[in-house]
């Protein structure tokens, strides 16, 4: 039996001339942009990444001139491989990116030359999105389709792991960490704000569970704790006139403020990796704002990346999706 493990993630621009065709890949993405209108959605994707490449490209300067998220993952793949190795699995990691390289057809052409067998499919998104975990599985189903010698291999995939002990239990000692750094560290006078990247409201109307699941991550961390510190739970970069979750990061910031909250510590809930949304987005401008709104104290929780304690909840993952019988697949398809 040759086994594999992919993981999946978003992608990012590794250089500033990457920006534009990111943008145009994820926004390509029938789960990002739902339109009726035939043929219409290369054009807007297009449309966007154009009139957006400019803006996007100013943020990733101002991270380093690219996105980290590739170099992350495969260190994240690397240091799998490894702890599997180390519970006498040995098992080969790829990796495959849904918007940029290694693309998941890259993944795919990969895995099929290693001859893998059976084949654990693990996003790197805690909870379920059907624009996040839902569209990975789907294009990697598409994928194996289309290959004839894909029959002789068995794929489980894992669509949510947002409740996973050792998960909760790592942000929860993260959490503890930080507080500890406060000039008050009593965690009653820190404020947490578990930041989760928003998603459009109408997927959440029709049934996408990614705010329950992101709720009850957020509610289990808490109970870890012992529920000494108050929380709010916020949504970050939304893109677009269309109605995102609520609150915004930065609305829920300056409410804190004026309810005369001193010290926040930002959680990026949903992000296991560090790319845009934290580098930028929670350590700049999240952070800038803090300190116009005169808050006493703001401080980031570090993403998971490679911390040893996350590589074992991934193989833990594996292991049990290795040992339930055939493929699990909640959630897997798009919704209508």
């Amino acid at each position: 039996m040759r086994r594999g493990v992919v993981l999946f993630n978003l992608g990012g621009p590794e250089t500033l001339a990457d920006v534009r065709p990111f943008l145009f890949n994820l926004f390509s993405d029938p789960e990002i942009i739902r339109t009726r209108i035939p043929g219409i959605r290369k054009p807007l994707a297009w449309l966007i990444a154009t009139t957006r490449e400019k803006k996007s490209s100013g943020y990733y300067t101002l991270i380093g001139g690219g996105s980290p998220l590739r170099r992350i993952t495969e260190g994240q793949a690397g240091a799998l491989r490894d702890e599997l190795q180390s519970r006498g699995m040995d098992t080969n990691v790829y990796v495959a990116m849904r918007y940029w390289h290694p693309f998941t057809s890259e993944a795919v052409t990969r895995i099929l030359n290693d001859e893998i067998n059976e084949l654990v499919c693990l996003p790197l998104y805690p909870q379920f999105s059907v624009s996040t975990t839902g569209s990975s599985i789907n294009e990697m189903k598409r994928l194996l389709r289309d290959k004839e010698q894909a029959g002789q291999m068995t794929p489980r995939y894992i669509s949510n792991w947002h409740d996973e002990p050792g998960y909760i239990d790592v942000i929860a000692r993260q959490i503890s960490e930080e507080i500890s750094q406060f000039p008050d560290p009593d965690p009653s006078r820190v404020h947490l704000v578990f930041s989760a990247h928003s998603v459009p409201q109408s997927y959440i109307e029709r049934g996408d569970p990614y705010l329950s699941q992101t709720e009850e991550t957020v509610r289990l961390v808490c109970d870890a704790l012992g529920n000494c510190s108050p929380h709010t739970l916020s949504f970050q970069s939304k893109v677009g006139p269309v109605k995102w979750l609520e609150p915004s990061t930065d609305s829920a910031l300056r409410s804190l403020r004026v309810q005369g909250v001193e010290q926040v510590l930002m959680i990026p809930i949903s992000f296991v990796s560090d790319h845009i949304e934290t580098l930028y987005e929670l350590d700049i401008l999240y952070r800038d704002l803090a300190r116009d709104l005169r808050f006493g104290a703001y401080r980031r929780v570090p993403a998971l990346n490679c911390d040893p304690a996350f590589i074992r909840v991934l193989a833990d993952l594996v292991v049990k999706s290795l040992s339930e019988s055939g493929e699990s697949s909640d959630h897997a398809s798009p919704l209508s």
